[in-house]
């Protein structure tokens, strides 16, 4: 079983995301938690990739069309990171 921790600053912005938004982040933190990241890659909604740039070393996961999921596999045990959840912008 994994381990998915969340970064503090998303305690703030729970009230801003819509309902939408957060029912597939929990979906999302069931499926990493008893499969780990990389069922997400099985999943073609989520659109699972590796980020380049000052993102190098994190991973992107689609929520729906506008917000996705930053997040980093921990070295150390089955850990997930979650470092923030964003409105993508194009």
């Amino acid at each position: 079983m994994w381990t998915v921790e969340e970064h503090d600053a998303l305690d703030r912005k729970w009230q801003r995301l819509p309902r939408q938004v957060l029912k597939k982040y929990e979906l999302w933190k069931s499926l990493v938690r008893y499969n780990g990241p990389q069922i997400l890659r099985t999943f073609p909604g989520f659109h699972d990739e590796s980020l380049k740039g000052t993102w190098r070393g994190f991973r992107s996961s689609r929520l729906n069309i506008q917000y996705r999921v930053i997040y980093r596999v921990m070295e150390q045990g089955k850990c997930v990171r979650v470092d923030d959840i964003v409105a993508h912008t194009y």
